[in-house]
């Protein structure tokens, strides 16, 4: 029985292969979430206005990989001080989030940022949203595994 995870670190196509190269997780697919307009387009997502952030929703194993693990890397795999941008990347669509999808995950993404903004890892205070997975929006076919298909190479996440 696998269960969903859903993400926003900045690029999704950095932030979609971290998830992709980590044991445990199943699939993942990029997609947009958290704004107010219906169907948007990466044009639209992209141009502001739109609300959404894009964002990347993983299935996971787990038995393999707990949620707990999946959060620890998505602190670690971008700057969750920032607002509204990561790296070079500036904007609303940008912002570090954590979509959840029911009580467990708000009630772990919430101890799991107290405990990460009293690390001393960061500098600043942790800008992170966590809030409930409202409609999901799937992106264009050509952003689904992008480093994959066009060797990665872009996006603040470390490769």
């Amino acid at each position: 029985m696998t269960e969903t995870a859903v993400f926003a670190a900045g690029c999704f196509w950095g932030v979609e292969q971290v998830f992709r190269d980590t044991n445990g997780v199943v699939a993942t697919e990029v997609g947009y979430t958290g704004g107010h307009t219906e169907n948007p387009t990466y044009r639209e997502v992209c141009g502001k206005g739109t609300g959404h952030a894009e964002a990347v929703k993983i299935e996971f194993d787990p038995a393999v990989v707990s949620y707990e693990k999946l959060l620890e890397i998505f602190w670690a795999s971008h700057d969750p001080t920032q607002v509204n941008r990561q790296g070079p990347d500036v904007g609303d669509q940008y912002r570090t989030a954590i979509f959840t999808l029911n009580d467990a995950q708000r009630e772990t993404a919430e101890a799991s940022k107290a405990a990460e903004n009293a690390s001393g890892r960061h500098p600043r205070p942790i800008a992170t949203e966590i809030e409930p997975l409202g409609k999901w929006w799937k992106a264009e076919e050509y952003h689904q595994q992008y480093f994959e298909k066009n060797g990665g190479g872009a996006c603040h996440v470390p490769r």
